[in-house]
Order: C-alpha cells, then structure tokens, then sequence
C-alpha cells in the first residue's frame, strides 16, 4: 500500500476487463474459454494495456455467470484445465502484462462443498454460513437480495434460513467465524504463490453483517443496505487480510465498495486495498426509491461534481477510473449517443484515460460496443434482470416484458455480456462452430467489430491505443493534479492535469449539439496533441482568441503552455 503521492507499478498500469465467457470460444462450445483469451492476446499487447482482469474463471454453476462459486481451486470445465490457466499466465507474463483475479469471498455457491457440509448442524461447518432459527413464514430480518426479494431463504431439510445478499444459490459465508477467514487467506495464497497480479475483491464490504441481523429502512431501494455495506468487523477482517496475506506480495487490490464515500475509501486504504470501486457515478440514474426499476434524469454537472470527488479529495486511496463493466450497461450506450458512436467511444475514452486514477477499458469498449435490442426475457440470461422481471410478473407489477423492454434494453447487465466482436463472420468470430453462442450476439456485429474497426480511418481502436501510449509517455496524465476549469457548464468537460513534466488539458463535448466558450482562462496557448475529428490541426489552438468550438462529442488532448 502507497499514499497517493508515491509511485508504484500499479498507479502507472492501464487495466483490460475480460469476461472470459464471452470474449472467445476455442473449443466451438459456444462458451468463452482460457484458449480463447490465449488467442487474442496480441489484441491486447498491440492495445498497450498493462493489466488483464479476469472475471472469475473458478469452477461454478453459473447461475451468476460465475459469481458463485462452487470451488475455489478449479478451473470452470467449459474454460478449461488448470493447465490451460497457468498457460494463459506466462503468455500474459511474457507480454509484460499483469493478471488480476477476481475474488469473490462474501458469498459462495450453494454447491460449494461448505455450504453442502453446513447443512448437518452438527457440522464444524455449519457456522461457515449465517443460519438463523425462526418461523418458516417469517423470514429474520426485512432486508432484501440485490437481485430482488427476501435475502433469507428457508431450508426445510436443516429447518432454518440461510442469508443471501444475491440469489438464493449464493449463500454468504461468515467472516465472523475464524475458520472461514483461515480458508480465504490460506486460498489466496494458493493464488498468489502460481505468479497472479492480484485480486479484484467482490463486494468486499459487505463481509461483515451486523448481530441480530437488525432491520434495515423498508423504503430503500435495497432494504438493509445500511446494515451490512460497512458492516461491524469489515476493517478489521481486511486488516487481517492485508497483514496475513497481501502485504508479503507487490500486487494490485482493487475493492468493490457498495454505498462507500471518500472517508470510507481512505478507510480501506489503510485496509491493504489500492483502489476501489465506488458507484457514485454509475447510479446517477437511479431513482432513490425505484432503483432499478426507473430511469432518473441527471445533468453533466452532477457527474462532474461526483467526478471532481474522486479525483481530488481522496488522502490515501488511489482513484479507479471506469464508466462501465460486466455489470453496467455499455459505455457508449449509456453515457454517450449511438448516433455517435465513433465520437462517444473516443470522447468517453479520453475522460477514463486522461483522468487521475487506474483507468479501465473493458472489453469491447476498444471498438465502441453498444448495448443489445433484446425484444424478451428469454434472450436474457442475467440473473439480477431475469428475477426482477419474474418477480414483478408474479406480483402483477408488470402484465408483460413489452412493458418494460426499454427499461431491460437500457439497464440489464447483459449489455455488457454478449459476446466480443472480431469480425463480420457467423457469431461476429467469437466462435468458429456452428453451435449458437450462450448468448446472442448483437445483431449490429457487421458493422461494429474488431476487424472492420482497424481498417478504418477513423478507429476507436487506434485512437484508444494512442490515449493508452500518451498515458504511458507522461507523468502528468497518471500523477498531475486534476483541476475542473468548467464544472458547471451542460454540456462541455474541460479539465486540466497539472505534473512534473507537463500540464495537458482535456476538452470534452458530451452532446449532439456543438459547444462555442471562452477557453483562454486555463488553456492559453494550448497545442492539441490528439483529437477524435481528424480534420482539427495537429497543433496550435483552434480560435487564437481564446474561442473554443467543440463538435458534437468531440475530445481533445491538449498540451499546454508551463
């Protein structure tokens, strides 16, 4: 662990998200697989990326595409050996590209060996899970699952109920237990001695939960959550975490916080963890009460506001740069225009690599991928979306999916999810086999894909990887300082980072509708050094009285004058 004013490897790193089930199918099973990944690693090394995530590639069920987790120690059959793994290792290795794990420890599958022994209450393993006496009709407390309904699920066979903070086939270990924390720390390590980078800790504080399970505010959109997100003993537990494990290792920790602020952050900093993932900006447009279930209008001055937050106010804590993942909807989709999809991609690309922190790309973002049609519930396979809108049927919230396909076509998860784009051929090349993919494939793939994307004038690609180059070229876009020059203005970004080396500046348009400002107050004679439209000269500034005019997502990356 750093502070946030001392190098180390890892502040410096340009981060890949793979969600190894849909980014390639070697084996023709229509499932991503080890040897898929294996095969495009020359993507990722001519990207420039420094870090590959792995989502988790642990043997599972799958319910939760993965996050739940049935044994620690194995390789997913449809993904391969575990010799496959340790071979996808030293080629990223080789590349001089690091391997971040996901460690997915609140909760484990329901067919994990554990949670199978836990239901004998004789058993040395039934307090590895949070069992609970009561009336079979009233479940221990009012919190709810994240997926939707009851967190509590009743076991007839062992005659209590069982939490869940996710589907009922995740039950949450508990931490409170010594014994489930030797299993953790002793499994991590196993992961750490084979030569991994690090973790990315799923919902890691939501560890601990309160005595007595009290219950949480019924009008909430995720009832309990103020009980068990910074639970009693999280800092403790990760404490230990770093002193047993983490700290004999120079790796990347990276947390996924829910509801976390910046105090919160610094916290788990001097926790043993890195950085963290907060969802400050990602739920701007959720309604407090709604949720999921209803779109909140939001402003860019707002995420600006939440930006500026993360950028600046942290003490310990390095900031995570994202706009989506595996669990939000696509980037372009979601926070640009598919309209502009060259220009949202780019111009959303040049905030998360010219903004301080560790910057993530996750896969498909590289080529500007857009979120799915999806026109019923069975071309869904997201479990948080598919329980919702079961729920919802049965209650007779809703009478049909037509009721809330845009909502599904703008939220689910599976946006995210559906298989990477290679090129124009059957399955968009994710797979070579005449078998159906396990989810579809965005039917956009003839023109939105890796192969046809290079050969462009105008590629995301190429701009993506000369933002990835200029990060790695200047210390300023990793360690300047980051100032917000126009934080209330509607539609124009302009910010600056202030290094050693260099001060640059960054100049976004995030609308459809052209942008004419004053620009001198802070980016007097400045020189582009890169910009999406490719008609904009390659240096000097465009208007020598200060005026700035900005095209419709348009980004540019300015030096300025010391």
């Amino acid at each position: 662990m750093t502070g946030t004013d001392e190098r180390a490897w890892w502040k410096e790193a340009v981060v890949y998200q793979v969600y190894p089930q849909s980014f390639a199918d070697a084996d023709g099973d229509g499932v991503g697989d080890i040897d898929g990944i294996r095969d495009h690693l020359d993507h990722l090394d001519d990207l420039g990326v420094d870090v590959v995530w792995c989502n988790p590639l642990y043997a599972s069920p799958h319910v939760d595409d993965g996050y739940d987790i049935a044994d620690y120690r194995a390789i997913r059959e449809e993904y391969g050996t575990m010799a496959d793994f340790e071979a996808l290792l030293t080629d990223l290795h080789d590349r001089g590209i690091r391997l971040v794990m996901d460690l997915v420890v609140n909760h484990t599958s329901d067919q994990h060996e554990w949670f199978q022994r836990s239901r004998d209450p004789r058993s040395e393993y039934h307090d590895y899970y949070h069992w609970v006496d009561g009336d079979p009709d009233e479940p221990p407390s009012n919190w709810t699952s994240g997926f939707g309904g009851s967190a509590w699920t009743y076991d007839e066979a062992v005659g209590k109920w069982y939490l869940h903070l996710f589907d009922e086939t995740q039950p949450d270990l508990n931490w409170e237990n010594p014994a489930v924390r030797d299993e953790v720390f002793d499994m991590m390590t196993w992961w750490l001695e084979k030569g991994i980078d690090g973790f990315r800790m799923d919902v890691v504080n939501l560890i601990s939960k309160p005595a007595g399970y009290p219950d949480g505010d019924p009008e909430a959109g995720w009832v309990g959550v103020e009980q068990f997100a910074e639970g009693p003993a999280v800092h403790e537990y990760l404490s230990e975490m770093d002193e047993r494990v983490l700290s004999n290792y120079d790796v990347l920790t990276i947390g996924e916080t829910i509801d976390v602020d910046v105090a919160e952050a610094d916290r788990y900093a001097a926790d043993g963890l890195d950085t963290v993932f907060h969802f400050d900006h990602v739920t701007l447009d959720f309604d407090e009460e709604a949720g999921w279930w209803a779109v909140r209008d939001w402003t860019l001055p707002e995420l600006k506001r939440i930006w500026d937050r993360w950028q600046t106010e942290p003490e310990r804590a390095w900031p995570s740069v994202y706009l989506g993942n595996h669990d939000w909807p696509r980037v372009v989709s979601r926070w640009g225009d598919e309209a502009f999809r060259y220009e949202s991609a780019t111009a959303l690309a040049t905030l998360v690599l010219a903004s301080r922190g560790i910057p993530f790309v996750y896969q498909g973002d590289e080529i500007g991928m857009t979120n799915y049609p999806f026109d019923s519930v069975d071309e869904l396979r997201d479990a948080d979306a598919t329980n919702r809108i079961e729920d919802a049927l049965e209650s007779g919230e809703i009478a049909s999916f037509d009721e809330i396909q845009d909502l599904v076509r703008y939220r689910s998860r599976d946006n995210a999810r559906t298989p990477m784009q290679w090129d124009d051929s059957p399955s968009a090349g994710f797979t070579d086999s005449d078998v159906e993919p396990w989810i579809g494939v965005n039917p956009n793939y003839h023109e939105v894909n890796v192969a046809a994307d290079r050969a462009r004038e105008r590629s995301v690609f190429r701009y993506v990887r000369r933002l990835i180059d200029l990060r790695h070229e200047r210390d300023a876009l990793v360690y300047g300082e980051y100032t917000d020059l126009r934080p209330d203005h509607g539609s124009a970004w302009l910010f600056r980072r202030d290094g050693t080396d260099a001060s640059l500046g960054v100049a976004l348009n995030l609308s459809v509708e052209p942008v004419e400002m004053d620009a001198s107050d802070g980016f007097d004679g400045a020189k582009t050094l890169l910009c999406n439209y490719a008609d904009r000269p390659d240096s000097g500034w465009v208007g020598g009285d200060g005026r700035l005019d900005l095209r419709p997502y348009e980004a540019r990356l300015l030096e300025l004058e010391r």
